[in-house]
């Protein structure tokens, strides 16, 4: 067996093929990550997607470390996400109002003041656009065969003949040794499963808009207020953040591209869906509500009107407990990304989790082989669920944080402004944690003992802590009594 138990970059036919037929459902983050791994480790990879093709569309998010580390076997990649990543960016922090409390401060000395190396930083922020491009270029490199169209309504799986299969709106029926669903939250996968969690309404929604910069033309006040920052190599991209009671917004200005987002109580209009989209003059009518006296920053509201319309999603935040179960009964079928897991906004994790969980199944998958489905499945179960658990959590904490700055603190350490990225989660590499544990956590598992109590496998969750069930319920009346997210023991720092 090849194994890349010392990290090196381990290209396409560095793994003998593992004869694994591997069907994908969803073509997001997750389904689009396992499909090009499991190509790397051997799999045999076909993959389904409900819509006539990848959508490419939408504003930003944040990309952790972690989960970009699997690039280094992907040199193509590793150079466009070079490409595109913002390397010189710079960020600058307004309470709501537009007071300025953070003046503009090169991202990579931020990080040095927080002790961190620039060179490596814990994540970046990146234009989902170029990033999906850079990935349907890859796929396209490896010739992944993707059937669109192909909305899939029921999954099955067969422990006797040791298969899984999907049926689709049009009654097609497709089969595999395991069927991977990456089809985000509902996905029908949950049916087989047992892990559907009832969605409970937050309350809270995201206004969410990018467009092309040249709309800013129209006001040269706005344009001059977010344009980009200068610097060593000239105008620099700049992302500032506003953080008001009860609320928080963030804009980053690139050269072609203003991107804002504004986290709000729900107006009646929002849905859970990224085609949903509102117009300027009822984000206008609504922003200063919920905010105190003092109102939003008239910037603000000017960029704001100068959104193009058809272009603000208004996406509603719903919250989901954790829930550890992943897997179908015989373990044919797994769920990864959305799909297992949810996450806030505020939480920088979403993405970074659901590349995680591909680079991980497609290891565990390629380490048992063929003949050992069901137990690789159930290995990278136990491998993820803690782990998601406590950065689900940490999400709380850090909406928590955004949304009630204590600026008396923020003046002594600007750090208490910016959400908490520990480094339990940026210094994490799914793919050689699952070489390193693989064997260990059989064993565990073949003997009973719980995850977070064997000590001879090392957590890559906070060190030091026991996992507690945790509720949504708990967390919100906990704030409502004015107590703060309790994260758990351990170190999460």
């Amino acid at each position: 067996m090849t194994v890349s138990k010392d990290g090196a970059p381990r290209p396409v036919g560095s793994y003998p093929a593992t004869g694994i037929d591997v069907l994908i459902v969803g073509t997001g983050l997750a389904g689009l990550t396992v499909a090009i791994e499991c190509v790397r480790k051997g799999h045999n990879v076909r993959v389904l997607e409900r819509n006539n093709d990848i959508n490419t569309a939408g504003d930003m998010y944040f990309m952790g470390l972690s989960a970009t580390k699997f690039f280094k076997h992907w040199p193509e990649m590793a150079k466009e996400f070079d490409e595109i990543s913002m390397h010189n960016a710079w960020i600058e922090t307004f309470k709501h109002d537009g007071t300025r409390m953070i003046p503009p401060r090169k991202v990579s000395d931020r990080l040095r003041d927080a002790g961190l190396d620039p060179n490596t930083p814990p994540g970046t922020f990146q234009m989902r656009p170029l990033v999906y491009k850079m990935y349907v270029h890859q796929v396209q490199r490896l010739g992944i065969p993707i059937q669109f169209g192909k909305k899939v309504v029921n999954y099955f799986e067969d422990d006797a003949r040791g298969k899984a299969s999907v049926v689709t709106d049009q009654g097609e029926r497709y089969e595999a040794d395991v069927v991977i669903a990456a089809d985000g939250v509902g996905s029908k996968s949950q049916k087989l499963v047992g892990g559907q969690v009832r969605a409970m309404k937050s309350g809270r929604a995201m206004w969410r808009a990018a467009f092309p910069i040249r709309h800013l033309d129209k006001n040269p006040e706005v344009k001059g207020f977010f344009k980009m920052q200068k610097g060593e190599t000239g105008d620099e991209p700049i992302i500032r953040t506003w953080l008001g009671p009860g609320t928080y917004a963030m804009t980053l200005t690139r050269p072609d591209t203003m991107i804002w987002i504004m986290n709000h109580d729900v107006t009646g209009s929002e849905k859970e869906s990224w085609n949903n989209t509102i117009e300027a003059q009822e984000v206008l009518y609504n922003m200063d509500k919920g905010v105190g006296p003092l109102p939003w920053s008239p910037m603000f509201k000017e960029l704001v009107g100068l959104t193009p319309p058809n272009t603000i999603v208004n996406f509603e935040l719903f919250w989901r407990n954790p829930q550890p179960k992943w897997a179908s009964p015989g373990a044919r079928v797994i769920n990864i990304g959305d799909a297992a897991h949810s996450f806030l906004p505020a939480s920088g994790n979403g993405a970074t989790q659901a590349i995680e969980d591909a680079v991980s199944l497609a290891s565990c998958l390629q380490i048992g082989g063929r003949e050992k489905i069901p137990q690789s499945v159930r290995a990278h179960v136990r491998m993820r669920f803690i782990r998601n658990a406590c950065a689900q959590k940490l999400g709380f904490s850090n909406a928590e944080l955004l949304q009630d700055t204590d600026w008396s603190k923020v003046k002594l350490d600007p750090r208490r402004a910016q959400p908490k990225l520990p480094s339990w989660v940026w210094g994490h590499d799914p793919e050689l944690y699952a070489y390193e544990t693989y064997d260990r956590i059989v064993e565990s598992m073949r003997r009973g003992v719980l995850f977070d109590e064997d000590d001879t496998i090392p957590p890559n969750y906070p060190p030091g802590y026991k996992y507690e069930e945790w509720s949504i319920e708990t967390i919100m009346e906990d704030m409502r009594n004015g107590k703060p997210v309790e994260l758990g023991s351990g170190n999460w720092d």
